[in-house]
């Protein structure tokens, strides 16, 4: 038998009737599986990592709170994103802080043993990126941050947005090209 996928909605489902009965143990779980996607939703939208951790926390109030009205009729990482984004959202009305953005919490990405210099080039090549990628409209930027830093499929994009596969494509792609043409005039 193989292990369970992270991402594996079937296990979701059974977690989530669990936690509907009672089970403590099955809500943590679903709490532990889904907290880094919850949290990269919520940085996403709210470019501050101690706001995100507060939205993220609301959010899991919120989702405990209404998980018996979670019929299943979206897969429940899309409806746990509804909910981190609808937080995140209020969270900027109440902040009012919509653009604002931290671009020193951006974590610095090196490949192990390289040496002081790589890691400089990339850490700053890292806050190029992100500088644009804040630049984005909200869905574009959601649609990009969450296919390359999660990996998720356009469906699942789609679902974390409010908006069809087929828009989540064309936001990615929309993203995508004004991070390459932005990125290419710097450079030139």
């Amino acid at each position: 038998m193989m292990p369970a996928r992270r991402d594996d909605p079937e296990l979701d489902d059974t977690l989530v009737e669990r936690a509907q009965g009672g089970d403590a143990h099955a809500l943590d779980t679903l709490i532990r599986r889904h907290y880094e996607l919850a949290y990269r939703v919520a940085l996403g939208l709210v470019r501050d990592p101690d706001l995100a951790a507060d939205v993220v926390q609301d959010a899991f109030v919120k989702a405990t709170r209404g998980l018996d009205g979670y019929r299943g009729e979206s897969s429940f990482r899309g409806w746990l994103a509804t909910i981190v984004k609808n937080e995140g959202r209020s969270a900027l009305r109440s902040a009012g802080r919509r653009n604002e953005s931290d671009i020193d919490a951006v974590a610095p990405i090196a490949a192990p043993g390289s040496g002081a210099a790589e890691r400089t080039i990339l850490r700053d090549e890292a806050r190029r990126v992100r500088a644009h990628v804040d630049r984005l409209p909200e869905k574009q930027r959601l649609a990009v941050t969450l296919r390359i830093d999660q990996g998720l499929s356009f469906r699942e994009v789609g679902e974390m947005i409010g908006s069809s596969e087929g828009s989540a494509r064309v936001n990615y792609h929309h993203g995508i090209t004004k991070l390459r043409t932005w990125l290419t005039e710097e450079s030139a």
